[in-house]
């Protein structure tokens, strides 16, 4: 079962609520934080409810319950302490076509009471389908702790000026400056308790036509976002793509990373393969810079990190080449991420004590690397896009001298659900990426650990000094 989050005005609305006791004035409770109409629908009320009735805020009903109760309801809730009679009353107010919550019987909901943060007009809602409202308080917890008590106060604070801004400030310069606005001196001002100097800072910025130290320019940030879970990604990663306002995202970006950009933000698919793309390095060197010409915040998503074998020299220098301000956001690398799901380092104190990364695939024209000569005893040699030069990959290592017992592990599609590994000797590399028909996404690390010597025991006593008189 899938739903729906959405937040109701629910002024001058009606919510019934079937019930007297104590879980009905737990609903009631959540209720009154709206300007909504309570219709209390039982025989008996509990002293709290008593008293919500008696002050107007509520209204009480003792008769038996019908579906005609309902037909003007925006919502219901069904709070009578008996299942059974839950079950029966719920059954009249869905018949009636309004939608209703069950308390403590989830399969006969249609909608669920979420745990509430309420930072009042910010409010975060947090939701388990009813499947487990235990953990759900436990997320509001960690929530509460992260947002200041008096957040919503500031929130309203700024909501007041957005028609200002709206006047003063360009268009292009307000999203930086709200997010000047919530995240740097008028909100550390506010949650200090200076009020007057946070909306001094927020008039004054308005006045100016936008946050201060901000220019209207662009930026692009070239994002790495790893090998393909999203909770790998940094914590600057995440931020850029919540700040974007367009992003250009490669054909190895799982899909749940986008997940974390701004709904509004415009999402262009940038898709490259080894050996081919429809989208030629220059042609995305060139949308980039437009985007950031425009004044947009550009986020140029690859996966794993930019500044290996991501092609980031090309657009950091179609970048700067128009006076464009550029910055790259690392990411975890494909062979960090395959040693780590196997459970072993890169290096291994004593076998290597080096890592070198390469490619197995070079820019058309180029001749291939001499991968023999960077696996020197001591070093992982970790080989990106090399499945198809698997081969000659194997012919070249073992040709110079790296031992044919050589550790190979390949692992595809590294932290995802669609991860593989294997394992096989240098001589096996070949015919392990041919039968078991491995495919890119893959990395290929070679480990040449350092050669061990004996200490051979000399065959002649050594010679003495002999002191003469």
């Amino acid at each position: 079962m899938k739903t729906f989050p959405m937040f109701l005005r629910m002024t001058g609305r009606t919510v019934v609520i079937a019930g007297g006791g104590e879980q009905a004035a737990q609903k009631a409770r959540l209720v009154l934080k709206t300007e909504a109409k309570i219709v209390l629908l039982a025989d008996v009320l509990d002293d709290e409810l008593e008293a919500l009735v008696a002050t107007g805020r509520a209204t009480h009903c003792t008769e038996a319950p019908t579906a005609s109760h309902f037909s003007d309801a925006a919502l219901a809730f069904i709070a009578t302490g008996c299942p059974a009679r839950d079950a029966a009353i719920a059954a009249l107010a869905q018949a009636a076509g309004c939608t209703t919550n069950v308390v403590d019987q989830p399969d006969l909901c249609d909608a669920y009471t979420p745990s509430i943060v309420d930072r009042d007009p910010l409010v975060v809602a947090i939701g388990t389908e009813g499947a487990a409202p235990v953990l759900a308080r436990q997320v509001k917890t960690k929530i509460e702790t992260m947002l200041e008590p008096r957040l919503g106060d500031f929130t309203a604070m700024a909501g007041r000026m957005r028609e200002a801004v709206a006047r003063r400030v360009p268009k292009p310069a307000r999203r930086a400056f709200w997010r000047w606005a919530f995240s740097d001196a008028p909100r550390r001002l506010h949650a200090a308790g200076a009020e007057r100097d946070a909306a001094k800072a927020l008039k004054d910025a308005i006045a100016q036509g936008g946050a201060p130290g901000t220019a209207t320019e662009g930026l692009i940030s070239l994002v790495g976002a790893g090998p393909g879970a999203r909770d790998l990604l940094t914590l600057r990663a995440v931020q850029r793509l919540q700040e974007a306002d367009v992003i250009f995202y490669d054909r190895l970006v799982d899909p749940d990373v986008l997940e974390l950009a701004r709904r509004d933000a415009e999402r262009v698919f940038v898709g490259k393969e080894v050996g081919a793309s429809s989208w030629p390095q220059h042609k995305i060197d060139a949308v980039i810079v437009a985007a950031a010409r425009k004044g947009q915040r550009v986020v140029r998503l690859k996966s794993g990190d930019p500044g290996i074998f991501g092609r980031a020299t090309e657009e950091l220098a179609a970048a700067r080449d128009h006076g464009i301000a550029v910055e790259i956001v690392p990411g975890i690398t494909a062979a960090s991420a395959s040693a780590a799901a196997r459970g072993r380092s890169l290096t291994e104190r004593g076998e290597t004590d080096r890592v070198i990364f390469a490619t197995g695939t070079c820019r058309a024209g180029d001749s291939a690397p001499d991968w023999g000569t960077l696996c020197t005893p001591g070093t992982t040699l970790a080989l990106y896009m090399g499945v198809a030069k698997a081969a000659e990959i194997e012919a070249n290592l073992l040709a110079a001298g790296v031992p044919s017992s050589a550790e190979v592990e390949i692992t595809c599609s590294a932290s995802t659900p669609a991860e593989r590994h294997f394992a096989c000797t240098l001589s096996d590399l070949a015919e392990t990426v041919a039968s078991e028909e491995v495919s890119n996404p893959a990395i290929i690390l070679v480990r040449h650990s350092k050669l061990r010597t004996e200490v051979i025991a000399p065959t002649q006593p050594p010679l003495s000094l002999v002191a003469t008189a």
